[in-house]
């Protein structure tokens, strides 16, 4: 009895040994860990992780909210040093698809604090961002859903519109570099060599919203996280499609012209074969040149969505 229980007990350890065994592989020069899932699984690293820098489906997501009808609930919030509210907007909007255009009926809204100046602005650089991206004005018309490079040109644009358009290539497409952001362009590409090096990479295996995802996670090494923007990144990637399930990242940074401490979540949806964010959180800190600072808590939540009669 007692030589059957010592083999049984050699048998357990030696597969919780080989369980827990993770694997450190290399990839152009730099080293990326994958959980014993995952090397199970004989996940080619490299080629994983060149999908990830290839990818458009993310961007492509929040390209596709042009070309459709959807409702949303917008909630804003901006909050003193206390975390109190200083002035908050909370609204349901409907966006109609008709004839190549696109327009946004505000269903119900409820406003207070500081949130609008007097003549009915926004009050704050922060929620003026966030209603350009979310809110349309008027009619828009003849958009597409295509993802170029063009899409985040800033050529011939300067002050709030050229950082409308530098903010959008951080927060839709990031770890790429971005130009014109002074002091900071080159320090958020962290997929160039000299930048890979100074994050932990890892490579794992989760079930999201049911399905089979490849999870990338890139966390600065904390020796280096004055010299990066982009603090930690981890993005579920369908293990089918190759398409991006959901992403979370983190941003700071401080300088002499502003400061910043960001974190998005992003979580997508399929809407009759359409990839869409579902659900936004923005948790945020802002500090620029000039201007008071912001602190702002946003959360857009979209659903209800179809194609109108494009």
């Amino acid at each position: 009895m007692v030589r059957g229980t010592g083999i049984l007990m050699f048998f357990i350890f030696t597969n919780l040994k080989l369980f827990a065994q993770k694997d450190t592989v290399q990839w152009n020069k730099h080293y990326v860990t994958m959980t014993p899932v995952v090397v199970g699984a004989k996940v080619d690293a490299s080629a994983f992780i060149q999908k990830i820098q290839n990818d458009s489906s993310f961007y492509k997501a929040f390209k596709n909210l042009r070309i459709l009808g959807y409702t949303a609930i917008n909630d804003i919030r901006m909050l003193d040093k206390k975390g109190g509210n200083k002035g908050f907007l909370h609204s349901k909007t409907m966006q109609h698809r008709q004839q190549h255009c696109r327009t946004m009926e505000v269903i119900e809204e409820q406003h207070g604090g500081d949130i609008y100046d007097d003549k009915g602005r926004f009050n704050y650089y922060t929620a003026a961002m966030y209603a350009s991206l979310f809110f349309t004005s008027g009619k828009v018309c003849n958009e597409n859903n295509i993802v170029t490079n063009e899409g985040f040109t800033a050529d011939g644009l300067s002050g709030i519109d050229k950082h409308k358009i530098q903010l959008k290539k951080l927060f839709f497409n990031p770890g790429q570099r971005i130009e014109g952001l002074p002091m900071i362009s080159g320090k958020t590409a962290i997929f160039e060599d000299r930048l890979l090096d100074k994050y932990d990479l890892v490579i794992d295996q989760e079930i999201f919203q049911g399905k089979e995802c490849l999870v990338f996670y890139q966390k600065v090494n904390p020796a280096f996280k004055d010299e990066v923007v982009i603090d930690e990144m981890k993005t579920w990637f369908d293990a089918t499609s190759n398409e991006v399930l959901a992403r979370n990242y983190s941003l700071s940074y401080e300088a002499g012209l502003y400061d910043f401490n960001v974190r998005m979540e992003v979580e997508m949806t399929h809407a009759n074969g359409w990839l869409v964010p579902s659900l936004i959180r923005y948790v945020g800190d802002w500090k620029v040149m000039f201007k008071k600072r912001e602190r702002g808590v946003f959360t857009a939540t979209l659903f209800n969505f179809n194609t109108g009669d494009h």
